[in-house]
């Protein structure tokens, strides 16, 4: 499993634009993606409903996680999305 903390820097956070992309990216991906806000939440970035249920504001930092299939690639891809939307 590979890994990556990240600061959000949208001020508004994670809502639902960034979250559609963001699961657009990651369904295309041969990992589970999975987001985790700190303090313990976490879900799948692969469901929609699920990574804005996490209630994700501007400056939060999460935890995404890529696990199985090309790790190296996914978790590369994951953090170019976030750096460039996020």
């Amino acid at each position: 499993m590979k890994q990556f903390q990240y600061v959000i820097n949208d001020p508004i956070g994670i809502h639902a634009r960034p979250a559609g992309l963001l699961v657009k990216a990651a369904k295309a991906l041969d990992s589970a993606i999975t987001v985790e806000k700190e303090g313990g939440k976490s879900a799948s970035a692969t469901k929609l409903m699920a990574v804005m249920g996490l209630g994700v504001k501007g400056g939060d930092t999460v935890i995404v996680s890529a696990e199985g299939g090309d790790e190296d690639a996914s978790i590369a891809a994951m953090e170019q999305f976030f750096k460039d939307n996020l």
